[in-house]
């Protein structure tokens, strides 16, 4: 019996020696992975000064860019929080104590913006780089132009602290891919003419998040963040907006009121940072999402 009992305690000893040092190396894989660093050629956009140019880039901000750092730029803390995973708080963006704003270049923008990289190469848990990637020079130079205008706000940041388990969720490949390991890193990006059409609400589409909650086809998707389980809705005319007018898609985009009076949750849908849109871009977003094909409701 006790020959069974010290084989039984070698087994259990080996497989918990085992699982240790998967541990070990995946958590050595994934902290490796986080501290990659990444050189891509740069941009070499010219940041503009003129009036216009950076109230378009205030624009563009307000709507892409606010919910995140904050209306003044200045940064939030626990702008995620995954409990055992860790923390992220989102930059200050402004030249006050805690911001980057004196020491970012506007190229140090782009590879933030554009590539998903801090000024070391270093890869950054933005998930909006996503999206961001998409965005022309154009619009890219305006936002840092007026980013760099703004006000400084004293507001001390943490940046990422992800926990020993994220890294190896990382390793192990149950989180996704980090924003710097999914985007083309086109050197270089156009834009269609500014205007109410569908190929520039599509741009629009893919500058502002949208696929990332509602999912490449816009049908639905699970939320990018892992400790949210809802399913975001069907934008294509084969969910509730075939059954929506413009007036009524402009309503629900500029009050977070739906035909049916359901109100939308900002958290979820930020709807008080959309409003912001002009009458031409809310058009050309109506436009390109009623020329999707009726697709069903994604479901898992």
């Amino acid at each position: 019996m006790r020959s069974v009992l010290k084989w039984i305690g070698i087994v259990l000893g080996s497989l918990i020696g085992l699982v240790l040092i998967a541990g070990v190396v995946l958590y050595v894989m994934g902290n490796s992975r986080l501290n990659r660093t990444y050189d891509f050629p740069p941009s070499n956009l010219e940041i503009p000064t003129d009036e216009e140019s950076v109230a378009y880039g205030k624009h563009r901000v307000e709507i892409l860019c606010a919910g995140c750092h904050g209306n003044d730029l200045g940064g939030m803390k626990d702008w995620f929080n995954g409990g055992p995973l860790g923390t992220i708080d989102a930059a200050n963006l402004t030249s006050g104590a805690g911001g980057i704003g004196d020491e970012y270049t506007a190229e140090d923008y782009v590879r933030a913006i554009r590539h998903g990289i801090d000024r070391e190469g270093k890869p950054i848990f933005m998930v909006a780089v996503v999206s961001t990637a998409y965005l022309s020079d154009e619009d890219l130079a305006a936002i840092i132009a007026y980013v760099q205008s703004v006000p400084p706000v004293d507001n001390e940041v943490e940046g990422e602290n992800f926990t020993p388990l994220a890294k190896i969720m990382f390793a192990a490949g149950v989180l996704d891919k980090l924003p710097v390991e999914t985007v083309s890193h086109a050197v270089n990006v156009s834009a269609p003419e500014r205007g109410a059409s569908v190929e520039y609400g599509s741009y629009l589409v893919d500058i502002n998040d949208c696929r990332i909650c509602h999912g490449q086809a816009m049908n639905g998707a699970p939320f990018p963040d892992p400790t949210i389980t809802k399913i975001s809705p069907n934008l294509t005319p084969g969910g509730e907006l075939g059954f929506w007018t413009e007036e009524q898609f402009v309503t629900v985009m500029t009050t977070g009121k739906t035909p049916s009076g359901r109100e939308l949750d900002p958290s979820f849908m930020p709807w008080n940072y959309y409003r912001n849109f002009h009458d031409y871009e809310l058009q050309a977003i109506w436009m390109y999402l009623q020329s999707l094909p009726k697709l069903a409701q994604y479901t898992e």
